[in-house]
């Protein structure tokens, strides 16, 4: 059954990172461990107008690590996309950022500063440049610096926790040293990825950076996961341009619908066996690019997010996780009746 709404078609526009030039304001967020270069290609052939790698250590990359290059690899439909980078050096950061534009041909490049994980923020990454305007100024024009005319794009967190709010002083730090985006997730280092976005802190932003840099875009993240919440984050916040991140995890759909429901005001839901159907896609993609055993395991956990809401999700998911070959995952998926080509 069709979803109804609001016709409100400027919502969908396209977008300027600097000379880079957008198509449209639906992009897929930077994932650990989850939008890698099958992942990203399913969203763009969704209809994702922008894609960003998982977050990619500067310290590795600097090193040498083959294991990191193949983090950058660009997906086969991939026309522009970002490499995110994280670190607290501003030297080193520059470096990995020109490997990343040499090596990966990446067209744009995006700082982490809001990634809670303690193991990055204790080395000075991640959050933590949010809360260190100084760090986070520094480590931005290195890579500007680096990489120009590339364009640099920043995504930080409200801040450190409720009482140490420091989004606006980030946000000033990173596009003064010359960001060309900024992207807040309104929550903060402390709260992780629990309790709610707090979205209208992204208005704030806009209102800032549209007194004192007005030709720079705001990007929202936080608690997208449906195309109401697009629409709403958009009308409410008047940012740019907005990041789906776990909204897309088993749902690359999300694209197709939200920017059909941001054009015409309405949006068709997906059948089951079409959502399988892309799960596997990307399980043969990811067997292409990183040899059976290890894609089966990774699918193990996105097919069990693909099949959330199907009739008879729960048993189709205990048998998915046991998955160790693509003919495992063909055999489940045929008896659960679904055609898997």
């Amino acid at each position: 059954m069709p979803h109804t709404g609001h016709t409100a078609t400027t919502l969908y526009h396209p977008v300027r990172i600097g000379p880079l030039e957008l198509s449209g304001n639906l992009f897929l967020a930077p994932v650990a461990g989850y939008s890698d270069r099958a992942f990203r290609s399913l969203c763009v052939s969704c209809g994702a107008n922008f894609t960003y790698t998982e977050m990619v250590s500067s310290e590795a990359l600097t090193r040498d690590s083959a294991k990191t290059l193949d983090l950058m690899r660009r997906a086969d439909n991939e026309r522009v996309f970002a490499v995110q980078i994280f670190g607290g050096d501003p030297q080193r950061m520059a470096t990995a950022a020109q490997i990343a534009v040499k090596q990966a041909h990446a067209d744009c490049i995006d700082i982490n500063a809001g990634c809670p994980v303690p193991k990055i923020v204790k080395t000075g990454a991640g959050s933590s440049l949010t809360r260190d305007p100084d760090r986070l100024y520094a480590v931005t024009n290195a890579v500007v610096q680096a990489v120009a005319p590339i364009p640099v794009t920043v995504k930080i967190r409200s801040g450190w926790d409720e009482k140490h709010l420091t989004w606006d002083e980030a946000a000033r730090a990173a596009l003064s040293a010359g960001a060309a985006a900024i992207t807040l997730h309104p929550r903060t280092k402390m709260q992780g990825y629990e309790g709610k976005a707090r979205i209208e802190l992204v208005r704030e932003l806009v209102l800032l950076a549209r007194a004192e840099f007005p030709a720079i875009p705001v990007f929202a993240s936080g608690d997208l996961f449906s195309p109401e919440d697009a629409k709403r984050t958009l009308e409410t916040t008047g940012c740019d341009g907005i990041m789906f991140a776990r909204g897309a995890m088993g749902n690359p759909f999300i694209f197709t619908q939200s920017k059909e429901y941001l054009t015409t005001g309405t949006f068709a839901e997906i059948p089951p066996d079409k959502r399988m159907q892309a799960g596997w896609k990307e399980l043969a993609d990811l067997v292409r690019d990183s040899g059976e055993k290890p894609a089966c395991r990774i699918m193990r956990k996105r097919f069990s997010a693909y099949s959330k809401g199907i009739q008879g999700g729960a048993a189709l998911r205990a048998a998915l996780v046991r998955a160790e070959t693509v003919e495992d995952y063909r055999i489940i998926l045929e008896q659960a009746g679904i055609n898997p080509v």
